[in-house]
């Protein structure tokens, strides 16, 4: 069992234009900006990524993107989309490996029209993707899904497939997440999705987090990491109260398409949404942007 030690990643925002092409240039400004903070970076997300609205070429090329301008410099990895099938997953691993990023994320599979699937079409999915696919995997158990893996399939996946390096859990319940610690014992990292149960979880043993809110503030987000590894509390607590309050106005205001609107009127690199997302109203959009300024975080986020 290896040393672990506190890690963030930000599932990456996608820039487009304000005619909805993919903008490679504000893509490639943004992911600088996130690289020099040093968090780690997701791309190609279903969330703040609108991985859905890419097309195979666009996904691909996000993906070149990603490993031109963080490749070396800080971990990154691709999300992806929910997938359907274990051949569509599959399909998406080959691409990461051909590629070169990091790893890649596992998404639980996504039958549609609300079926759950069974435990053992839950194993036969992994099966059958972590058989096919050989770059680092991470496991994704998110509450979106309306299920989770069960602790002990995750416990069969690691000791079968050595190349599975994480696990992504996203779940409200305490009680989940303690039983999946449990049932990963250390073996491998475990984030917790979004920023609200990171104290809990760090306490509990966890890795770390994910968020979305580091496509506005990455240094923030990593500080709260950095200052955990060093046993610097006060400053962490300090730093994580800032990151909840620009999580809760993120949310309030319009999540992803909030931060790009928020992105834009600071100067700083993020596109727009595309549809079916649309742009906030421009008061949204300022008023997270001072939000974002009221907590201090203009100075040390601008990197440009």
């Amino acid at each position: 069992m290896e040393e672990r030690f506190a890690s963030t990643f930000v599932i990456s925002l996608t820039a487009y234009d304000a005619d909805g092409g993919l903008d490679e240039e504000n893509l490639r400004a943004h992911l600088r900006r996130l690289g020099a903070s040093g968090i780690g970076v997701y791309v190609g997300g279903s969330g703040s990524g609108e991985g859905y609205t890419l097309d195979p070429a666009e996904r691909r090329r996000v993906l070149e993107i990603a490993k031109e301008e963080l490749g070396e410099r800080v971990p990154v990895r691709a999300m992806g989309v929910e997938p359907r099938s274990a051949l569509e997953m599959i399909g998406f691993g080959r691409e990461v490996a051909e590629v070169g990023l990091d790893a890649m994320q596992l998404y639980s599979l996504d039958p549609g029209h609300g079926y759950h699937p069974r435990r053992e079409e839950l194993e036969a999915f992994l099966i059958e993707v972590l058989e096919a696919v050989t770059c680092p995997v991470v496991l994704s158990s998110h509450q979106a899904m309306g299920y989770g893996l069960p602790p002990d399939l995750v416990a069969q996946m690691l000791e079968r497939f050595p190349h599975v390096i994480g696990i992504n859990f996203t779940n409200p319940d305490l009680g989940a997440l303690v039983r999946m610690l449990e049932a990963v014992d250390g073996r491998v990292d475990v984030h917790v999705g979004g920023p609200m149960q990171t104290l809990t979880a760090l306490a509990l043993g966890a890795t770390g987090y994910l968020s979305s809110e580091g496509n506005l503030a990455p240094r923030l987000c990593q500080s709260v990491i950095a200052h955990h590894r060093v046993g610097e509390l006060l400053l962490r607590d300090a730093a994580f109260a800032k990151l909840l309050l620009l999580h809760v106005a993120t949310q309030r205001l319009g999540g992803a398409s909030a931060a790009k609107g928020a992105l834009r009127e600071l100067g700083l690199p993020g596109g727009w949404p595309r549809r079916p997302r649309l742009p906030v109203s421009d008061e949204h959009a300022r008023e997270l942007a001072a939000c974002f300024e009221s907590l201090g975080l203009r100075e040390v986020e601008d990197v440009s």
